[in-house]
């Protein structure tokens, strides 16, 4: 009954505010998340947790507030994703600024492949579109196998229909024909501030250990492709902002998961200066750091708390 009811939200979202006014809409998604907020659920506690660790020196009230915003950041995220699919190509163009684009377009230009690397930040499925219908630049992505299966066959579909390949979030399998993509000179991006796996390298963020994928460092080293970091955020305007940071050289020096470590270490290190420039954009609503990762039976000491999984880089 959950699984259905689940389901059944999500496919109302799809269908019915992408047929609302954008003022309307827009309106819609400010009430939820103040309505979110004011109940202090699991969801919005952790995310103010999460912003303590950004905003080290803010007082309860300055998180307070910070919560509410980061929680109208998210449902504007949803509020827009819900309408994607009728945006014409030229509303998402006009939707999205990305400085340093051309770190990414200029190395496909040159035929090598890119790994974009992005944390829970602004509005992932926008920038997908704004590649895709915008620019016209094909990618592959992965996505967490979601329950009910109805739902997570909803993502997959939705986000086809935007232009992105999806392949499940399936390890190793997963991992070959990403390299395939990526050795042909394509495009493979990647939600990467949240490890999903038993495989993920520990990293320093916002100073705490926390594991990040080791993926984007591992496909880069393995064909050559370009490790480019990004992050988005929003402003008071209705074009979402980018940023393309430059590229993570792997060391010269070391073993492959030690050049992965490095690596996956730089990439946090250019999530963690976007997150502190606009934490309120960061969609971080499950735990991250090791400190607060609770073990499971027979698992692992840092294995995350499946209350905690939400629905993976969404």
């Amino acid at each position: 009954m959950r699984d259905r009811l689940t389901d059944g939200l999500y496919g109302l979202g799809w269908g019915a505010v992408k047929r609302l006014p954008e003022p309307a809409a827009a309106a819609l998604g400010r009430t939820i998340a103040d309505a979110a907020w004011r109940r202090r659920g699991q969801g919005v506690r952790r995310l103010e947790a999460n912003y303590a660790r950004v905003v080290p020196g803010a007082g309860p009230r300055e998180l307070a507030e910070l919560s509410r915003a980061g929680m109208r950041s998210y449902l504007r995220y949803w509020m827009e994703s819900f309408r994607l699919p009728v945006w014409s190509a030229q509303r998402v163009r006009e939707s999205v600024e990305v400085e340093n684009l051309d770190r990414l377009t200029g190395t496909l230009d040159a035929g090598r492949g890119v790994v974009l690397a992005l944390p829970h930040m602004g509005n992932w499925d926008l920038a997908g579109a704004y590649l895709t219908a915008g620019l016209g630049i094909p990618f592959t992505t992965v996505a967490e196998r979601l329950k009910p299966e109805s739902l997570y066959d909803r993502f997959v579909a939705y986000r086809e229909g935007l232009g992105m390949e999806v392949l499940p979030h399936t390890g190793g399998a997963a991992f070959g024909t990403l390299a395939r993509r990526l050795r042909a000179g394509g495009l493979v991006a990647l939600v990467a501030d949240r490890d999903l796996s038993a495989s993920g390298i520990e990293v320093t963020f916002f100073g705490e250990p926390a594991r990040m994928p080791a993926g984007p460092a591992m496909l880069a080293l393995q064909t050559g492709a370009a490790l480019l970091p990004a992050h988005l955020w929003f402003d008071s305007t209705p074009v979402m902002k980018g940023r393309v940071l430059p590229a993570v050289e792997p060391p010269e020096e070391g073993s492959r998961r030690e050049k992965a470590a490095a690596m996956t270490q730089a990439v946090a290190d250019g999530f963690a200066a976007g997150i502190a420039e606009h934490p309120e954009d960061w969609h971080m609503l499950q735990r991250l750091w090791s400190a607060d990762l609770t073990p499971r039976p027979g698992a692992g000491p840092r294995s995350a708390d499946p209350a905690d999984r939400g629905t993976g880089e969404r």
